[in-house]
Formats: structure tokens, C-alpha cells, sequence
């Protein structure tokens, strides 16, 4: 899969090093802030770069995985929720408000799910949830790959002005698979990177560490390609977060990853094309405990710690909030020649 992604431009981050350097602040004053700053200039290839049209980008999908017991809710809920976000009714909704986003919802592989009359639902399925990867492979080969399109055609089809996109996810049972391409990526067990999802109790989180185990074992996937560690234990929204990734840092968009899922996403990315890395900018840090491997393996170190842990996009959103502010600062604040102030 040959997806070109620019270099940073260095030129534009030089020239919001300097102006940075001239604003009417003591240097390094606004700490990270500027730090964001310049590595956004970079990206977009603008010195003053404005993030003025954000989008959130929530992917659904199911997983035959739930056969297992790993969740503690039952898998009809993913549709209900999406309907819930077509709607307004979520914790991303609210957020996206908040910080001016538009919040895109895309079933990347609801188990048939429809969504009638309601238009926001994107609907590109892959297919109706993945296999259940404890007996065999999550999907095939085919089936991977056309989940990173759903992806890259979201941002081309629905988002192609998005000056900033942030990462979000829906599907139950979806931390059981993201912590099998966690642990297949970055070479850390499962039991470092499972933990208790959406609320489950010590039992099933036993069955969960089990769970992931066997798939591994079952379904050895190679963990240098992408592609085939979402064939063999992801899911239809992980690869599709990862297409967005691909194809956001493909049009020199920042991309801000939320969560656990999120962080799956990008660890598949990564492995597909390790451009990408320059692109992902982090938000929170997650009570689950693989998320801080992913980082390490992503290199990002997030924002804040909330404990959150609702996924959606929620984390990513306040992200967008500071990444907003980061720019502004760089653009809208004066420089001492301008406001006539002695440095």
C-alpha cells in the first residue's frame, strides 16, 4: 500500500520558531504551547497556521470477539449509540460543540445496523463486525485493506477542507482487539496492555487477558506489516482510523489521537507508513493501561489526565481546544516591533 506523505516543512517551522522568539512574552513563556505551535507550522506547511475547521471523526464497527464474555455491555449498543451521536446525544456532541468541531460518524462494520433518517451516519461497511478473533482471524486480507480505504475516503469524500482532524471510535468489545494489535506491535504482552474497558469486573478481565492471548497464538500476525496485524486480530474501525490517519498526514493535516482505540489505529499506521508519526498530535492519557505503551511506541507525550476512558473522540476534542490555542498564540499575538514594546 504506497501512500506518500510529505516531510515537515521546515522552512515554516523555522519562521514560527522566529516569530515566536519576537512575540510580546519572556521566550518559552507559553511552554508546550509554542512547541505545538511550530510542529503544526510544519505540518501544514504554513508559519501561522489556523485551525479553523476541525472535525472529530467517530468510526464504529462490531466484533465477534463480544462471543467471548470480554465486555459488559451487549454489542446492539454500538448502533444505538451511533444513532445516539447522529442525534446529538453524546459526550463527543457535546464536546465537538464546545470547541467548535463538526463530529463525523462513520459505521465502518456495525452488525447490521440502518440508520433511517438519519443523514450524518457516513455508512461504508466492510462488513457486519469482524470474526471472532479467539477461534481464527479477525477478516481477511481484502477485508484489512478495504478498511484503511473506508478511511482515506472519509477524509477525501467528507472532510478534504479539515484543517485539523481528531481521532474517535465506537464499537463494544473493542478494547479486546486493540489491545491484541497493541501487544503485536510493540512486543509487550497481553496482560500489560488489556485492562478493564468499559467497566468489567476481575473475572472477565481474566477471560479478556486469555482472550487476547489465544488470538495471538492462534493467528500469529507478522508485527512488521500493518495490514496483516489488522487482518488478524483488529477490527473494521481500527483499520479505518488508521485510512484516516494515512490520509489525513497524506494532505498535511494534524491528526490528534483520543484513546485507547485510537492509539490502535495509529500504531497500525505507523506500521504501514512511519511518516505518519510526525502527523499525530496526542490528547489525553487514558486510565487503560496499554495507552501509555502506545505512546512510548508512537512517541507522544498527551496533554492531560483526566481519566478518561469513554473514547468516541472526546479526549481528542479537548485536544483540538489546545492545539487551537497553540495557533492562535503564534498568530494573533503581536510581536514587540509591532505593539511598540521594549525587549
Amino acid at each position: 500500500m504506497e501512500i506518500g506523505i510529505p516531510p515537515l516543512s521546515e522552512t515554516a517551522m523555522d519562521q514560527a520558531r522566529e516569530r515566536q522568539q519576537n512575540l510580546t512574552k519572556p521566550p518559552g513563556s507559553l511552554g508546550r504551547l509554542e512547541t505545538f505551535s511550530v510542529e503544526i507550522a510544519g505540518i501544514t506547511d504554513e508559519p501561522t497556521p489556523e485551525l479553523e475547521e476541525a472535525v472529530i471523526a467517530t468510526v464504529a464497527g462490531d466484533h465477534g470477539v463480544v462471543e467471548e464474555g470480554v465486555s459488559a455491555f451487549p454489542q446492539d449498543v454500538t448502533a444505538q449509540m451511533v444513532a445516539n451521536f447522529a442525534h446529538g446525544g453524546a459526550g463527543v456532541n457535546a464536546l465537538a460543540n464546545t470547541v467548535d468541531a463538526r463530529n463525523l460518524i462513520v459505521d465502518a462494520g456495525v452488525a447490521a445496523a440502518e440508520y433511517p433518517g438519519m443523514d450524518s451516519v457516513v455508512v461504508d461497511k466492510v462488513g457486519n463486525g469482524t470474526d471472532n478473533i479467539a477461534t481464527g482471524a479477525a477478516m481477511s486480507r481484502a477485508d484489512a485493506e478495504a478498511a484503511i480505504e473506508v478511511g482515506r475516503s472519509v477524509v477525501a469524500e467528507h472532510a478534504p477542507e479539515a484543517d485539523i482532524i481528531g481521532l474517535g471510535d465506537m464499537g463494544i468489545g473493542n478494547t479486546t482487539p486493540s489491545a491484541a494489535v497493541t501487544a503485536a506491535i510493540t512486543d509487550h504482552s497481553p496482560e500489560a496492555v488489556t485492562d478493564h474497558g468499559s467497566g468489567i469486573d476481575e473475572e472477565t478481565f481474566e477471560r479478556k487477558v486469555a482472550v487476547v492471548e489465544r488470538a495471538l497464538e492462534n493467528d500469529a500476525p507478522d508485527p512488521d506489516d500493518g495490514i496483516d496485524v489488522l487482518r488478524s486480530v483488529g477490527g473494521f474501525e481500527i483499520g479505518a482510523l488508521a485510512g484516516i490517519a494515512l490520509e489525513g498526514a497524506s494532505r498535511r493535516t494534524p491528526i490528534v489521537v483520543d484513546g485507547f482505540i485510537t492509539g490502535a489505529g495509529a500504531l497500525v499506521a505507523a506500521q504501514i507508513e512511519p511518516a505518519v508519526t510526525d502527523y499525530l498530535l496526542p490528547s489525553h492519557s487514558s486510565v487503560e493501561s496499554g495507552h501509555a505503551i502506545q505512546h512510548e511506541a508512537l512517541g507522544l507525550d498527551p496533554l492531560f489526565d483526566l481519566d478518561l476512558r469513554l473514547g468516541e473522540g472526546t479526549g481528542a476534542a479537548l485536544g483540538i481546544a489546545v492545539y487551537k490555542g497553540a495557533c492562535a498564540t503564534l498568530r494573533e499575538m503581536a510581536t514587540f516591533e509591532e505593539a511598540g514594546v521594549s525587549n
